[in-house]
């Protein structure tokens, strides 16, 4: 059978038979692929702890009928270790799956720019940083924020979303893909508090220098809009977004 290789980020598994998983993964070349790993929940089997979700891995295929099947997995980053030993560092692991999962829709097609997204976002997770330890919420929030605008779903941090009307605005409705200027802004919509938009503009750009002085309120505040407007863009909200600990 014709094989090729390829870099994943593992999202999830399912058993299939007595002996099997169907593995589906997020790769650098060839996008989102459900492929089958043969006898990987047997004891003796070889690379079955390899193919854990948030495992990093360089993975060979065969091509199938209708299924593939990974026939070699070589660990990259075993980022599923740390992950699994810190409970909120995981929670907001599986949020960064499960958004991967849902915003790469169609499998086989590349995807080159949310494989990086989530690959960064779950590096950020389990390392330090010369500029200090970012806290899990405010990865998820920003690898949110970026992973949405990636699949085309960017809010408006600057004009009106609604009008066009030049800002910065002091409301941010999630159904309105952003800030809007008073005449637009819904019955209900809240104001952000001070700061919060320059601190929503740097998770988005990834200018991590920008956050750290950011105090509890505004991360809280902001965290809840960009849940609520991941919800709105992809029509029902994450499910492991619930489990998260803020």
């Amino acid at each position: 059978m014709p094989t090729y290789r390829d870099e994943a980020v593992v999202l999830r598994t399912h058993k299939l038979g007595e002996a099997d998983r169907i593995i589906t993964v997020l790769s650098r070349r060839h996008g989102k692929v459900r492929a089958v790993a043969r006898g990987v929940r047997r004891t003796s089997s070889k690379f079955g702890a390899r193919l854990e979700p948030f495992s990093h891995v360089d993975l060979q295929f065969a091509t199938g009928r209708t299924l593939d099947v990974i026939t070699e997995a070589v660990t990259l980053h075993p980022w599923s270790q740390p992950l699994g030993a810190d409970y909120p560092r995981y929670t907001v692991g599986q949020v960064l799956l499960e958004t991967a999962d849902r915003l790469v829709g169609v499998e086989g097609e590349p995807a080159l720019a949310q494989f990086r997204l989530l690959a960064g976002g779950l590096h950020a997770l389990t390392a330090g940083t010369s500029d200090g330890e970012r806290p899990p919420t405010m990865v998820m929030d920003s690898y949110l924020l970026r992973a949405v605008a990636t699949a085309g779903f960017a809010p408006s941090l600057g004009d009106c979303a609604s009008c066009g009307d030049a800002g910065p605005h002091e409301a941010f409705s999630p159904a309105a893909g952003g800030t809007v200027c008073p005449r637009c802004r819904p019955p209900g919509t809240p104001l952000l508090r001070p700061g919060a938009l320059a601190y929503l503009q740097a998770l988005i750009s990834g200018s991590w220098e920008a956050t750290r002085t950011v105090d509890a309120g505004v991360q809280r505040q902001a965290s809840g809009l960009i849940a609520a407007f991941v919800g709105w863009h992809t029509e029902r909200g994450l499910r492991t977004l619930g489990l998260v600990e803020r």
